[in-house]
């Protein structure tokens, strides 16, 4: 297998959505995985019209990270058609409305641990061997937003999404496979948004651009 395989977890907005497409667009075969069908299709047909020559291809897997056996079984599949994986990507997160940290939202809080949390250190497993065998890397990206006011759901459990993130680099930083850990630069995405309303967007970095160097480093 010569095709350089990508898992891209969170594939159907924002800098996910960016970073899969700038993959396929540099010649990577992209599973994208994310819960919005619409999003994803939208991902496919921005590949399309670009029609670059050389440009890889899109497995769509609609599908929650939250669901461990959806998640082992398209982990299999990978296994199972290409061998492994050379690159995952992980931008899958809930971002909760901003609450003081006393009157946060039980399903919030939940769904904010099971996605940014849980999911996280269920799909490393899962993954990992995928990656030893292709010598690949795996992508985090950090939102230091810990403690900062009213950000205490989505701050909290992106810090330990991170941290899990950073001991598994430490684990692995011998033998592999390669654990990277990078903070984007400030985007207009519809996080973002949610979080400073009424901010000038126009300061923001472009998504494209933003996703475009953040693979250079790779």
């Amino acid at each position: 297998m010569t095709q350089k395989i990508a898992l891209v977890t969170g594939a159907s907005r924002g800098l996910g959505s960016a970073m899969a497409e700038q993959l396929a667009l540099r010649g990577w075969h992209v599973v994208a995985v994310a819960r919005t069908v619409g999003g994803l299709e939208d991902l496919d047909d921005r590949v399309k019209r670009a029609g670059l020559p050389g440009a890889g291809g899109l497995t769509l897997a609609p599908m929650d990270v939250t669901t461990d056996d959806a998640m082992r079984h398209l982990c299999r599949s990978i296994h199972d058609r290409w061998g492994g994986l050379g690159l995952w990507v992980h931008t899958a997160i809930h971002a909760a409305p901003l609450a003081p940290a006393g009157h946060i939202d039980p399903k919030d809080w939940d769904k904010s641990i099971a996605t940014n949390t849980r999911a996280t250190g269920m799909l490393i497993p899962m993954v990992e061997p995928l990656l030893r065998a292709h010598r690949g890397t795996a992508l985090f990206l950090d939102d230091p937003q810990a403690g900062k006011p009213f950000f205490g759901a989505y701050g909290a459990t992106k810090a330990a999404q991170i941290a899990l993130a950073r001991s598994w680099q430490a684990e692995t930083a011998k033998h592999g496979p390669r654990v990277m850990i990078q903070t984007p630069a400030p985007l207009p995405t519809a996080t973002r948004a949610r979080f400073f309303p009424g901010e000038d967007r126009a300061r923001l970095a472009d998504v494209q651009a933003e996703a475009a160097r953040l693979l250079d480093l790779l």
